[in-house]
């Protein structure tokens, strides 16, 4: 089990399959699926960094990542990205009964997301719309209101990258429930076509990230740029 647990930077990255993701998440606790421009901002942002070590699971979404863990430090890594992992936990066959809370960043994102989940045969879905957080103070007890009077079995955050994250481990820290909490931001949205158009093949061979550029190149570029800092932080940890 150690050899399948990778460390870096004191996060705890699992490098297994999906069922055996999901099976550890299903006990409760919170996903990460960090991608590599937010990766090699680590040292400049504390919070996002703590809310990565305190996470139950972080699994491999970025093939940029994979790929420098090999070159530099020898590691073979099975790439589990947010949207593969999200997409095939979506299509399990749940029970009716199962709750699902999604928090989604507009109204439009909450329909759309709400009318996805329902073509994969999970109806007992609420969202909730999040407020424009402050990276530093992302505190929320509306959110841990209904939470505690809904006690839903997954919550799914599909809110931004060194947020979600932070959100995540507030939910954890401020509620007794055994939710598992799923931090896989954007992932949803390749999904529902509302961002870049990801496919299984696009992921399998790592070119989500021009995907990406292609679909929005001034913003992806720079988040493009951002992830060769990765290296640096690679080879010194």
């Amino acid at each position: 089990m150690k050899n399948n647990i990778i460390i870096f930077k004191g996060i705890k990255f699992y490098n297994y399959s999906f069922t055996k993701i999901v099976s550890i998440i299903d006990k409760g606790g919170y996903l990460v699926a960090p991608a590599a421009s937010a990766l090699s901002n680590i040292s400049n942002n504390k919070k996002y960094h703590e809310s990565l070590k305190k996470s139950d699971v972080a699994i491999f979404d970025s093939g940029f990542f994979c790929i420098l863990l090999r070159i530099f430090k020898g590691k073979k890594i099975n790439k589990l990205s947010g949207y593969f992992f999200l997409k095939k936990f979506l299509s399990m066959n749940f029970k009716k009964k199962t709750k699902f809370l999604t928090i989604d960043p507009t109204v439009a994102d909450s329909k759309i997301n709400k009318l996805y989940l329902r073509s994969k045969n999970i109806k007992n879905v609420k969202s909730y719309i999040a407020p424009q957080y402050e990276h530093n103070n992302v505190y929320d007890q509306k959110l841990i209101k209904l939470i505690k009077k809904y006690k839903p079995k997954y919550i799914i955050i599909n809110i931004g990258g060194e947020i979600q994250e932070i959100l995540g481990l507030f939910i954890k820290n401020n509620t007794n429930n055994k939710t598992s909490i799923i931090c896989t931001g954007a992932a949803i949205a390749f999904l529902t076509k509302r961002q870049a158009p990801i496919n299984d093949v696009i992921d399998k061979f790592y070119l989500g990230w021009l995907a990406r550029v292609v679909f929005n190149p001034r913003k992806s570029l720079i988040r493009t740029i951002k992830s060769l800092y990765l290296i640096k932080h690679v080879i010194n940890d």
